[in-house]
Parts: structure tokens; C-alpha cells; sequence
């Protein structure tokens, strides 16, 4: 049986009507996403992920585990030990989304023609890097070998196929039923801007991290660029300098979901993660000292 939505929820959300006065005007005074961005670059020490997916790796050695993975792992578990970074704002209220879902693009081929696809995924309590690598590769692998394309992808093509004018006017009216939570389930199952993390991984591609915006369309909160990697001095408290390999990622957030102390807390264990990857094997609702 499904299960109920209660006045003012959507299906995707629970509409936060307790919160302080502070966080409950916010949506009011500044009502648009793009307008409240907060925007955090953190560096990385991938010493002890490089061995990690290196050992990973020897057990699936035709499909790596990749930074990647392991990121999306931290970015899920994080999430789910910090509910919070998992709500949006939407129609001037605030929600707590019902679920956690990753989303980024997956390119068919390193080409300038090739064309791209979706990945988008709910995980789950359960859920673990080892899981997280096996949906990918599992979409990964399809998505290669077909010339399907994915849900989001195929249903832009059909509107584009409308006059202008006429696009124009489903535009208006699809923004006044996403801030509903409206939208149809066949639109939007797999729009990214629907997803609880938006990952880019430019540094796949041989670009450094840094700000990427947020949009008014759908939920989105967080996005997150991923940035090759590269050598950075670290000082030791003897004054010496050691070089140590490196990724940035660049992370933009909605500043109305919760405070700088709570976002502090949220990079502190995402880093904490990514620096002690063995705590990636663990279930996402495992609970992490740190």
C-alpha cells in the first residue's frame, strides 16, 4: 500500500513546519536557490585512498574502483549521518527529502561528439562503497553498450520537438508544478537537479575543481566538482615540507538548509572519510567517530 503524503508534504519531501523563526523566513526573504549559494573548496590528502583503491581494485580489476566511487561513497554516507545537508527548499518552505539520491554524468566515450547520459540512484542505509561501485558499473556498462538514451535526456529531446512559443508556455507551467512538487514522475525520474548530490568529475577529464552553481529547477542542494589531482606541500611542525598527492573538490550549497556550524561539522566528516577510507566498507548509517 502506498504510503499517505500528508497535507503539505510532496512525495519526495516532509515540509518542516517546527523550525526556529530564523530558518523558518529564510525561504521568504530570499526565495530562490541561486540566489543563496555557499560556496566551500577543500584539499584533500588521497595518501591512504590511492592504496585503498588500489587494493579495492584487484577484485573487479576490469572495472576500477575509482576516486569517484569513493567519493560518492563519503558524499552518501555523510548525508545520511547529517540529515540536514538532505533537505530542499522549495515554494518557501523547507523539506526533508524522503530519500538519498547521487546523481552525475557519464560520458559514452573521451570524444568532443560523444554524447552523455545520467547516472541517478536512491541509496539506501545498507549501502557501502562495494554497492555504490556495483550500480555504476552496472549503468556504466549499459549505457556503453546501447544508444539508449536516459529517461531526462530522451524526455528534453520530445519537448524540444515543440514549437518555441509553445515551449515557452510548458516551461512556465512546469516550474509552477515543481514548486509543488508536481511534475510528473515520467519527467523528472532521473533530472539530476532532483537529487540530494549533483557530482561533476572534471578532474576525470583533466580539469582542477572549483564553483558550479545551483539552480531554481527541482531540489537540488549540493553540488559537488570533483578536481584532478595534483601535488600540494603539506608542513610538518618542524618546519619541513612534505609533498603529497591531492584532489579538490569544490562544493556549492544552499545556505538556507542549515548554519555554518552544521555545514563546518559536514566537511569535517566528509574529509574525515575520504582520509580514512577503510570506514568506506561500512554501511552508510554506521555512525563515525571523528
Amino acid at each position: 500500500m502506498a504510503e499517505r503524503i500528508k497535507r503539505g508534504d510532496r512525495k519526495d519531501g516532509v515540509w518542516l513546519k517546527d523550525l526556529d523563526p530564523l530558518h523558518g523566513f529564510m525561504p521568504y526573504l530570499y526565495p530562490n536557490r541561486a540566489d543563496n549559494e555557499a560556496f566551500i573548496q577543500e584539499q584533500i590528502d588521497i595518501t591512504a585512498l590511492n592504496e585503498y583503491l588500489k587494493k579495492k581494485t584487484e577484485g573487479d580489476p576490469e572495472f576500477k574502483y575509482t576516486y569517484l566511487h569513493a567519493i560518492v561513497a563519503a558524499l552518501v554516507r555523510t548525508i545520511t549521518l547529517r540529515p540536514k545537508m538532505n533537505r530542499f527548499i522549495s515554494g518557501n518552505r523547507i523539506y526533508q527529502r524522503r530519500w538519498i539520491t547521487a546523481a552525475f554524468m557519464v560520458k559514452r566515450q573521451f570524444a568532443d561528439e560523444s554524447s552523455e547520459s545520467i547516472f541517478y540512484k536512491a541509496f539506501g542505509d545498507d549501502d557501502n562503497i562495494d554497492t555504490i561501485h556495483q550500480s555504476i558499473k552496472e549503468r556504466v556498462t549499459s549505457f556503453r553498450k546501447s544508444s539508449a538514451e536516459d529517461n531526462s535526456t530522451d524526455k528534453m529531446g520530445m519537448l524540444l520537438r515543440m514549437p518555441s512559443f509553445m515551449m515557452r508556455i510548458v516551461m512556465k507551467l512546469l516550474f509552477f508544478l515543481d514548486r509543488r512538487g508536481k511534475v510528473p514522475d515520467f519527467l523528472i525520474k532521473e533530472d539530476p537537479n532532483q537529487a540530494s548530490v549533483f557530482i561533476t568529475n572534471l578532474g576525470s577529464i583533466g580539469l582542477h575543481a572549483g564553483y558550479h552553481h545551483l539552480t531554481n529547477w527541482g531540489t537540488n542542494s549540493i553540488f559537488v566538482v570533483i578536481g584532478e589531482k595534483h601535488m600540494a606541500p603539506f608542513y610538518q611542525e618542524d618546519g619541513s615540507v612534505e609533498m603529497r598527492e591531492v584532489i579538490d573538490l569544490g562544493v556549492t550549497l544552499d545556505e538556507r538548509i542549515a548554519d555554518g556550524y552544521y555545514y563546518s561539522k559536514t566537511i569535517k566528516l566528509l574529509k574525515h572519510l575520504l582520509t580514512h577510507p577503510e570506514l568506506l566498507d561500512q554501511k552508510s548509517n554506521e555512525e563515525v567517530e571523528f
